[in-house]
């Protein structure tokens, strides 16, 4: 297909900061790869299908309701996800979608934990995806929005109890 009547991928990235967690502790959270399921409640399954997990060349099986093209009959969406850069020193992962049911084609996903310079860090989450049938990109990035602050409200509160419990 010629490029030019190829329709351009959409492309985001939304952020949220944290004022409590520290870089290397949030990094840590997000490298447990097959286990996201635990900072997003609506990914009912999360787990390893290939691989070590957080090493590269994982891959992670995920389903839910988390994301899912609109319009799609209401059926659990699923999506087989490959762990392809993994940088702890910049703390910046990249995964893509390798199959999936939600109509996510050519999706590939860029994490990045940042300190802040007073205490906490930042989370981008970036994504590049060809036009996903039934949405706008706006719709979308408004769905990365909200879920990346559920992810890292779970992510600090969970770290906030650990850190009490190691008190006790």
């Amino acid at each position: 297909m010629d490029k030019a009547s190829s329709p351009e991928k959409w492309q985001a990235k939304v952020s949220v900061t944290l004022t409590k967690a520290k870089p290397n502790q949030i990094w840590l959270l997000f490298t447990d790869f097959f286990n996201f399921n635990k900072w997003l409640q609506t990914l009912t399954t999360c787990h390893g299908v290939h691989g070590i997990n957080g090493e590269l060349g994982c891959v992670r099986f995920c389903s839910g309701s988390s994301i899912r093209s609109n319009g799609v009959e209401p059926t659990v969406g699923w999506s087989r996800e490959k762990l392809v850069a993994v940088d702890p020193v910049e703390r910046v992962m990249r995964y893509e979608i390798v199959e999936s049911n939600i109509g996510f084609e050519s999706y590939v996903s860029t994490v990045r934990i940042l300190p802040r310079d007073e205490e906490g860090c930042v989370i981008e989450w970036g994504f590049t995806v060809d036009p996903v049938g039934g949405w706008s990109l706006d719709d979308l990035v408004k769905k990365y929005e909200k879920a990346l602050g559920i992810i890292a409200k779970n992510m600090e509160e969970a770290l906030t109890r650990t850190v009490l419990f190691q008190k006790l």
